[in-house]
């Protein structure tokens, strides 16, 4: 929850009949007074652990912080503004301390305190609607006549409280291992933030004239398989889920090779699929600022325009990532290049033969991807761009 009084200390209490306001930058157009339901203070009460007991100026005075740093810790972790209505608890108050402790302490300057509380309570807020929508509302059917589903909610919230949490944590410190090793590997300082990565989108075709036609459960099911289908796609092979727009993904890789595997097999996927519409894949590689969590940069706008004018059912990459394919062996520069390393390859082991001796036993490059130049074209804002068409030379990897 997020207060609109901005008091900038925590010393007194405003004088009675004063107004508070928030400051200009963290205005907010909305108030959220408590709910007063029973059940759902009730709710609230078991999945906090605590009884409400501050006013936002009183948690913030108990957590020694000032009234506008405590506003603004709130608002960043989403919380709508409450006055200065009894609602907080211990917990709230221990987030703060918790928060302005590390500010203190030289760990965190205050704007990035303020980054680790929103990047926070938007990826918890998203976690906890999903949980909600798709999770509770399926297992809170009555199970037996005449009961409500209200009566269902509490024993069933009291029962999966404890095992979610400790799921959670557990996958935000595999999550955060991945992503410290990550940073550790990095070949300088400035590689941990700009780094060159491999950024692709992936895009259902159709999906607007789609949204015509299908009822909103079945559009709602196939948006759900296409993110699930996407997500352990990327996962599994090696890439990064940045994140999923309904008809879109975004994925990033380290490396080309492993985006290019990803990008045809998310086509492959789709195509298999009947109920999918077609996909279309634009991957471009380079420089990435990474911030929260997402990837920003031209490189990222690279990859969106090239989805935007790839081909159904195929993926379209820049010519710098079709040159990272070629530099690490995953492609040749052309057919004609590959087409000729096996005729020379053909050529040593007829003379050999012709000599009496054995042939030279050097295995022929193995490319797992081919690259065909399409039209350069003007991408606007952009330039002009040479795309390359990504196909697959052989059988994909196990």
């Amino acid at each position: 929850m997020t207060v609109g009084d901005t008091t900038s200390g925590a010393g007194a209490e405003p004088p009675p009949g004063s107004s508070v306001h928030a400051t200009p930058h963290h205005e907010v157009d909305h108030t959220a007074e408590p709910t007063d339901d029973p059940l759902a203070i009730r709710l609230e009460q078991l999945i906090l652990g605590a009884d409400r007991r501050y006013t936002p100026f009183q948690a913030a005075r108990t957590a020694g912080v000032s009234m506008d740093l405590a506003s603004r810790f709130w608002r960043a972790m989403g919380f709508a503004d409450i006055g200065q209505a009894k609602a907080l608890t211990e917990a709230d108050v221990l987030a703060l301390r918790r928060l302005a402790g590390l500010v203190e302490a030289g760990l965190l300057s205050e704007p990035m305190a303020i980054q680790v509380a929103r990047s926070t309570g938007q990826t918890t807020a998203r976690l906890a609607e999903w949980q909600i929508d798709s999770f509770l509302e399926g297992l809170t059917e009555p199970p037996e006549p005449g009961m409500t589903r209200t009566e269902v909610t509490y024993p069933l919230v009291e029962l999966l409280l404890p095992e979610l949490q400790e799921f959670l944590v557990y996958v935000w410190r595999r999550q955060l291992a991945a992503a410290t090793g990550r940073v550790v590997q990095a070949a300088d300082d400035d590689e941990m933030v700009d780094r060159r990565l491999a950024v692709g989108f992936a895009d259902l075709v159709g999906f607007t004239r789609l949204t015509r036609r299908l009822e909103e459960e079945e559009l709602g099911e196939l948006v759900e398989a296409f993110e699930t289908t996407s997500a352990d796609l990327v996962a599994a092979h090696g890439g990064r889920l940045i994140k999923t727009l309904g008809d879109e993904v975004l994925f990033a890789a380290d490396d080309a090779g492993t985006a290019g595997e990803i990008a045809l097999r998310l086509v492959e996927a789709m195509a298999q699929d009947t109920t999918m519409p077609a996909l279309r894949v634009g991957i471009a590689f380079g420089t990435v600022t990474t911030r929260m969590g997402d990837v920003f940069g031209t490189t990222v706008n690279l990859a969106s325009r090239l989805t935007s004018i790839a081909p159904k059912d195929a993926v379209l990459v820049d010519s710098a990532f079709a040159q990272e394919l070629t530099r690490t062996g995953d492609a040749p520069a052309s057919e004609a290049q590959a087409a000729e390393e096996v005729a020379a390859a053909a050529e040593r082991a007829r003379l050999a033969e012709k000599e009496g001796r054995q042939a030279d036993e050097a295995p022929l490059p193995t490319y797992r991807f081919g690259l065909q130049p399409m039209w350069q074209r003007p991408v606007r804002g952009l330039g002009v761009v040479e795309p390359w068409l990504l196909a697959r030379r052989g059988k994909p990897a196990s």
